[in-house]
């Protein structure tokens, strides 16, 4: 079937690179001709999002951290619907529970020549080189573009050729139940999108975002950091840290999390606040609101306080942390800069990095007033953040809701 003229372009977060891609080659372009930018696309999706989840898994005494930094990151389907609803651009969604109805389906969706959005399960793709541990928890969208030699071609940011054995990625489509077999086909209108509908989509894209953030949900808005900042010193709560990691144990792989979530090195994008910060400098010129430029500014700050706070987690001091570091940005630049070309190495990698963070999770390099006094500072950083994230939203639905 071969790649169909399907045109690498990288990007950033992968939900909305994923739309930014398959528009783009498709066509699909905004008033000047041009294809929309994956900032722009991102300030029409709702921009960036707040979301703190610590699981405890009883089994092997893992604790991932899960951080939203997506606008509506807990409904991926849903945010994927309501910003191509925005771009007025029509998506066939196709769901299926049989394993060979959604095999038949992307088979014939590759012979037609159309590239895909699916969202499969981050370990069983494979490239990632993930533990066992991780299988079914979940992933984030990709774009299949083509079949060669009984692999899939996948757009994952990558801007090499990043193929995946065709039966490997139909189980990772099947395997997690709230979507399984999610397969999206974008027909986007052949005269893209005009000037006002792409002023109304960022409006309210823009709109959205400053709502949700406002909410007082400590899940899904930003208290969320206030709440996590509360629990990293409360010794009382059965969720506090100090509790939650009272023998160390599993603390190495969370702090992991929190380097893989927040910095550019790990497989979302990170905090997406500089993204952001692109999304309202480009959104400014399509509202006519100069404002929001001078709001980029401040988000540029936010988004180094949040590269700042992921530094103390995972100080490069201790040098299992500095190694893990290395690790963790080898196997990121062996997906999106040379794809299959270095798969290899960075299997390796993968390798070295989950075996030393097995090592650490049993034996912590930090001692009990090491780990106190890092809960303290982090919590410190958070309350910080929290408020600067605070005023900057107050201020965008301040600018966005004026006459």
């Amino acid at each position: 079937m071969g790649d169909q003229g399907h045109q690498l372009r990288g990007g950033v977060q992968p939900d909305v690179s994923a739309i930014t891609n398959v528009l783009a080659g498709r066509g699909f372009h905004g008033p000047g001709g041009t294809p929309l930018s994956e900032a722009l696309v991102f300030a029409c999706a709702g921009g960036i999002g707040a979301g703190y989840l610590l699981w405890e898994f009883q089994h092997d005494g893992n604790k991932p951290l899960v951080l939203g930094f997506r606008g509506r990151w807990q409904y991926p389907q849903a945010w994927l619907q309501s910003t191509v609803d925005r771009l007025g651009v029509p998506a066939e969604v196709h769901t299926t529970t049989g394993a060979v109805r959604a095999a038949q389906r992307l088979t014939a969706e590759l012979a037609a020549g159309h590239a895909v959005i699916v969202l499969p399960d981050r370990y069983l793709l494979g490239y990632w080189h993930l533990p066992a541990s991780t299988e079914a928890m979940g992933g984030h969208f990709v774009v299949a573009y083509g079949e060669e030699y009984g692999r899939v071609l996948v757009d994952d940011r990558n801007l090499a050729p990043l193929t995946v054995e065709r039966a490997a990625f139909d189980r990772a489509r099947s395997r997690v139940v709230s979507y399984q077999n999610l397969l999206v086909r974008l027909e986007p209108p052949e005269g893209g999108i005009s000037a006002e509908d792409l002023r109304v989509a960022v409006r309210a894209g823009l709109a959205e975002c400053a709502e949700r953030l406002s909410a007082k949900s400590a899940s899904f808005a930003l208290p969320a950091w206030a709440k996590w900042a509360r629990l990293l010193t409360d010794d009382r709560k059965p969720k506090g840290w100090p509790t939650v990691f009272a023998d160390r144990g599993g603390l190495t792989g969370t702090l992991l999390s929190i380097w893989d979530g927040v910095t550019p090195a790990g497989m979302t994008g990170g905090s997406l606040r500089g993204l952001f910060a692109d999304a309202l400098t480009e959104s400014a010129g399509v509202l006519g609101l100069p404002r929001l430029a001078e709001q980029a500014h401040r988000w540029r700050e936010i988004d180094e306080l949040w590269h700042q706070f992921a530094e103390a987690a995972l100080d490069p001091a201790v040098e299992p942390f500095a190694r893990m570091r290395e690790l963790t940005s080898t196997i990121a630049d062996g997906v999106f800069a040379e794809g299959d070309a270095r798969q290899q190495a960075a299997g390796q990698a993968a390798a070295e990095l989950w075996m030393l963070r097995a090592q650490c999770d049993a034996a912590c390099p930090l001692s009990k007033e090491d780990v106190l006094a890092l809960f303290a500072g982090l919590a410190r950083r958070l309350e910080v953040i929290h408020e600067a994230e605070t005023a900057a939203i107050a201020e965008l639905r301040s600018v966005i809701h004026e006459p």
